[in-house]
């Protein structure tokens, strides 16, 4: 580390830059997890293997892909908290991808109050799906045709819909609910929502209730905001709220999370599913499928659909017992 921090406390317009180099097939794995725990903003650029000597000199490994992960923390009391959980991912990463080059990564602090800002413009609209578009609510963009435009203003939480589990779960939310005319009134649980950007499509998709939870009160407020700017609020709920006290049915259920948790809430997410209903599971890494695959898909539970990206899965499995 470039600085030390000493007793992490509440640093007004700091911001804690971290730079990984990493091989190619790990950028993605450490964009989801730094983006998880808090960094506004990670952004990738490609070196040119010769440049990785003169630019990062004695502080990385000399990895050939050349790949570089930029992201920035807030300075406030949760860093070192971060900070920690990095590194166990990182320990984690290496243990699990014993062939590849271990990801090295060093911080610098920068001052700047401006720069909570600045970062934004690496933000723009994106096609994540035939119809959908995320757009960030700072951006400008004309809809053509059937686009159905989501405004997004990240704040804190994770899901801009640059990540490939969140980009597959749009395309399969919105494969389901166009094309399964058997729902006439379709009710969603959302399960971590983060941002709320899968909530608040499947609301501009016709749901006409939508249930968005998460533990992390910052993205219950992020999310909220979104579903006003959206103009979906009248349907789509936010609760901070434990999903193993719900109670009532729903016909698609989404979950954007991680293998292991997935895996926790299993039996919480069957129950809340209708006979006949859609349960989306994405965030999980190749690596986790034989888990996956050992909890999930069963006789009453069949693969409707998987759909991969990169090293990437989202599945949908569709429940037995006829209409939802």
């Amino acid at each position: 580390m470039s600085e030390q921090h000493g007793k992490t406390e509440e640093r007004k317009g700091d911001w804690l830059k971290i730079e990984f180099v990493a091989p190619m097939e790990l950028i993605d794995a450490l964009t989801n997890f730094v983006t998880e725990i808090g960094a506004q903003g990670a952004f990738q650029e490609s070196l040119e293997p010769q440049s990785l000597d003169a630019q990062f000199p004695n502080d990385f490994p000399k990895t050939v892909s050349g790949e570089v992960l930029k992201a920035f923390l807030p300075f406030d009391v949760r860093l070192e908290q971060r900070l920690a959980a990095l590194q166990t991912y990182i320990d984690s990463l290496a243990e699990i991808f014993p062939d590849l080059e271990r990801p090295g990564f060093r911080t610098e602090v920068i001052r700047d109050p401006d720069w909570g800002e600045a970062w934004k413009k690496y933000f723009k609209p994106l096609r994540v799906s035939r119809n959908i578009v995320i757009k960030p609510t700072w951006e400008r963009f004309s809809p053509t045709g059937r686009d159905i435009v989501i405004e997004i203003d990240p704040g804190m939480a994770f899901g801009t819909g640059q990540h490939p589990s969140t980009r597959m779960c749009l395309e399969a939310i919105e494969e389901i609910l166009l094309r399964d005319r058997t729902v006439d009134r379709w009710r969603v649980l959302d399960v971590g929502t983060g941002t709320g950007i899968l909530g608040i499509a499947c609301a501009k998709l016709d749901a006409e209730k939508v249930l968005c939870v998460d533990n992390d009160k910052k993205a219950v407020e992020i999310a909220g905001e979104n579903a006003r700017i959206n103009q979906v609020d009248d349907r789509v709920e936010i609760r901070s709220c434990d999903i193993a006290t719900l109670t009532e049915p729903f016909h698609l259920i989404v979950a954007n999370l991680t293998a292991k948790i997935l895996i926790k809430l299993r039996s919480h997410l069957f129950r809340l599913l209708r006979p006949g209903g859609y349960l989306v599971i994405s965030g999980i890494i190749e690596q986790n499928k034989p888990d996956i695959e050992a909890h999930f898909p069963d006789n009453s539970f069949p693969v409707h659909r998987l759909i991969i990206e990169k090293e990437w899965l989202c599945y949908v499995l569709k429940k037995e017992g006829g209409r939802p």
